[in-house]
């Protein structure tokens, strides 16, 4: 029977009422959040052309993953009819990858520890080894989600500048006008997310490391007899 109970899937959900299963639902919910306003924006920065005769409006539209100069729109000529293809400026694409590859590799992760917590407890506490790896790959990402949000937040504050309709006029100041900035209020979230990530990764390393032997190690055995009580 127990190695029955050892080998198969046991579904217990007490440990979602724990601090170690509740804050790994957490950073499954914000590593989904975090991957997905990052990886699933488009957005359009608008100016016009102002001619003698006409106005023409100009679209340009970008998206994840910002490799800004991919991505072409039309400047009409005054006195043509033609126009010229001109190219957003910047290539944004490493860091912005790099934030949702965490983002994936993190939600992957907390999937399976879920299963691991919820399915599999008593293999999990069986040997010291899968708290400790779990405590090292944790704070592993802990720190993945720190340089990654830090990146990704230099890399959307220069996405910013280089697709500000302000910007873009500077290349014909006399005849283009700015219009409305491009709504990047979901990009904002998403490096919220990533620190909430960081946070949340991180205090979850002290729930992590009273499962391993490094915190049971120096309570006294007695003290455990007796349930806790204080010695003499």
């Amino acid at each position: 029977t127990k190695q029955k109970l050892v080998s198969g899937f046991t579904l217990d959900l007490g440990p979602l009422k724990e601090p170690l299963g509740f804050i790994r639902v957490l950073e499954w919910v914000f590593n989904i959040f975090a991957f997905a306003t990052t990886g699933g924006y488009s957005g359009t920065t608008h100016f016009t052309v102002k001619c003698s005769t006409q106005e023409h409006n100009v679209n340009a539209t970008f998206g994840y993953p910002f490799r800004l100069s991919a991505y072409p729109y039309q400047l009409p000529s005054c006195g043509s009819s033609t126009t010229n293809t001109t190219y957003l400026q910047g290539d944004f694409s490493s860091s912005a990858e790099f934030f949702v590859c965490v983002g994936v590799f993190g939600f992957l992760y907390c999937t399976a520890t879920l299963i691991l917590y919820l399915g599999y407890q008593t293999v999990y506490r069986q040997t010291s080894r899968g708290p400790i790896i779990d405590l090292v790959v944790t704070a592993a990402f802990a720190f993945l989600w720190l340089v990654s949000s830090s990146a990704w937040g230099k890399g959307l504050t220069d996405v910013k500048w280089a697709t500000n309709p302000h910007h873009l006029v500077e290349q014909c100041p006399s005849i283009c006008q700015a219009g409305d900035v491009p709504s990047m209020g979901r990009l904002n979230a998403s490096v919220t997310f990533g620190f909430l990530n960081l946070i949340l990764w991180a205090g979850n390393c002290w729930f992590i490391y009273k499962e391993t032997p490094f915190h049971k190690d120096p309570n006294p055995p007695a003290t455990v007899e007796e349930g806790g009580a204080p010695g003499p």
